[in-house]
């Protein structure tokens, strides 16, 4: 039998699962409902304020997040990596752990911590008295940042431990001996090692958070519209098939250049 005979079965199910699927939605995404033209449905959303604001949104809260995950990232590993203190091991297991969790399981958390009637509210009124407690973030573009940096910081320490795992701490010993400060030993000898990962973990979170629903939803955040909330509105709200269909088409292009991007520093850090 040919070997090529064995790649059928695979092909065969990633065309009926996932780009029979994707062709239904670029299919509708140029098929309005009222007859008009190909591109009437592209023109119409792309002359939207609702789709230019969304698409802003988006971009600085995968940005902003990403940079938060990284410094954020960096520290913690680099405390784990090189600062010994019990159960350092156990907590780089967890982050395994941690990465398994869904993103909606961390914003319920944070909203029993800082939501309206969460913990840090409660203490504030039992404390002062006051009618209602100050903590009222989460329903904000700030509250989304705050928990996509709370959930993604994990997915840049993971690859920032496995290349620290790899550094020569003889660099370190001998950086150290020569009378360089810890600030120096960082930026001159654990940073450009660390590089490579930060490049790939920050890929990966960028991706992961224009495409995230789950936590700007479950924070109420009705304000904070992004395009995977949009295309939920769209498609489930308004009834408004070919809408959604050309913001899917948008996320998917967005998505998709930043993967091939991702991919490329994966290589390159050998991830």
């Amino acid at each position: 039998m040919p070997r090529w005979l064995w790649s059928l079965p695979p092909v065969i199910v990633l065309a009926l699962v996932f780009l029979y699927p994707l062709a239904l939605v670029v299919q509708q995404s140029f098929t309005p409902d009222n007859g008009g033209g190909a591109l009437d449905a592209y023109g119409k959303v792309f002359a939207s304020t609702v789709f230019r604001e969304a698409l802003g949104t988006t971009v600085w809260l995968a940005v902003g997040a990403t940079v938060g995950c990284l410094l954020l990232g960096f520290a913690l590993a680099l405390v784990i990596a090189f600062v010994p203190f019990p159960g350092s091991k156990a907590v780089a297991r967890f982050i395994d752990v941690f990465l398994s969790f869904p993103s909606f399981l961390i914003t319920l958390a944070l909203l029993f911590v800082y939501g309206t009637v969460g913990m840090a509210n409660g203490v504030w009124t039992d404390v002062t008295g006051a009618a209602e407690g100050p903590f009222h973030f989460l329903t904000t573009p700030w509250g989304v940042l705050l928990a996509e940096i709370t959930y993604f910081t994990p997915f840049v320490m993971r690859p920032l431990l496995a290349a620290f795992s790899q550094l020569d701490t003889a660099q370190l010993e001998v950086a150290s001996s020569l009378g360089a400060k810890p600030g120096r030993i960082i930026r001159r000898v654990i940073l450009p090692e660390a590089l490579p990962a930060l490049g790939a973990g920050g890929s990966l979170v960028l991706v992961m958070c224009l495409n995230e629903f789950g936590i700007v939803l479950f924070t109420g955040a009705k304000d904070v519209t992004t395009l995977p909330m949009l295309i939920y509105g769209k498609a489930i709200l308004e009834s408004d098939y070919p809408a959604a269909c050309v913001v899917a088409v948008v996320n998917i292009a967005i998505s998709v250049g930043l993967f091939g991007l991702y991919r490329v520093v994966s290589k390159r850090a050998g991830a």
